[in-house]
């Protein structure tokens, strides 16, 4: 009798090594974000992750080879938050049936943006590592920006194209899709000031949602006057 071509393949766990390497990877976002590359020691990264300091120079050649690891997590981790967001930055993007679709996308962009950067604890490990590489710009901040920050941003210019008419690289556009990312990124890096001020203990969902309101009418107060524009 024949296997069922609909049998699910198996899911291969994890191996020990797989474990070690992951652990290590973590380890180094964490140290290399708080402390800085040339602040973190391999001992010390060995301990975060209770990993044998040998195994550092064993799975990525050395200190070097882990911060480029490190930017590869991140690529990885942006990449699956980008493509629930704005679609799979590998693919071509999809043309929008019209520009109200093309708008509709871009709040609920923003608004999983905020959800992610604001409110889960991975983020603030990944802003701070992207911190340091963009103060001093190292290979890892080139993986980082063609495998995420160039794409996303071009997608992004795309759909504001869609949506508004407006040329997707003119000057314009570029600079009016970073001031939309840069809003929700200052949730997290301004995190200890806005949760003072907001009399916040913390930045969960509910939390998330507030912001995420208030950035979306950021969004559609642009949106409005560049209609008010082309009338």
């Amino acid at each position: 009798m024949s296997k069922s071509t609909n049998a699910k393949t198996p899911r291969r766990e994890a191996s020990p090594a797989d474990m070690t390497r992951t652990a290590l990877v973590r380890a180094a976002l964490k140290l290399f974000g708080r402390q800085g590359f040339d602040g973190t020691s391999t001992r010390e990264i060995a301990a975060e992750a209770k990993a044998n300091i040998g195994s550092i120079a064993y799975h990525f050649g050395g200190k070097e080879g882990l911060r480029n690891a490190a930017a590869d997590y991140i690529v990885d981790a942006i990449q699956t938050i980008a493509g629930q967001a704005i679609g799979n930055l590998q693919a071509p993007a999809a043309a929008m049936a019209d520009p109200e679709a093309a708008r509709a996308h871009l709040f609920v962009a923003l608004e999983r943006m905020v959800a992610f950067i604001a409110a889960r604890p991975e983020a603030g490990e990944i802003v701070q590592f992207v911190l340091r590489e963009l103060s001093h710009p190292t290979a890892a901040l080139d993986r980082i920006y063609d495998g995420v920050f160039e794409p996303a941003h071009r997608r992004l210019c795309l759909i504001w194209e869609q949506a508004t008419g407006e040329p997707a690289e003119s000057e314009a556009t570029r600079l009016t899709v970073f001031t939309l990312i840069g809003q929700v990124v200052y949730f997290r890096i301004g995190r200890e000031a806005v949760m003072r001020r907001m009399g916040w203990r913390a930045i969960g969902d509910a939390e998330a949602a507030k912001i995420a309101a208030a950035v979306t009418d950021n969004l559609g107060a642009i949106l409005a006057a560049r209609k008010d524009r082309r009338s």
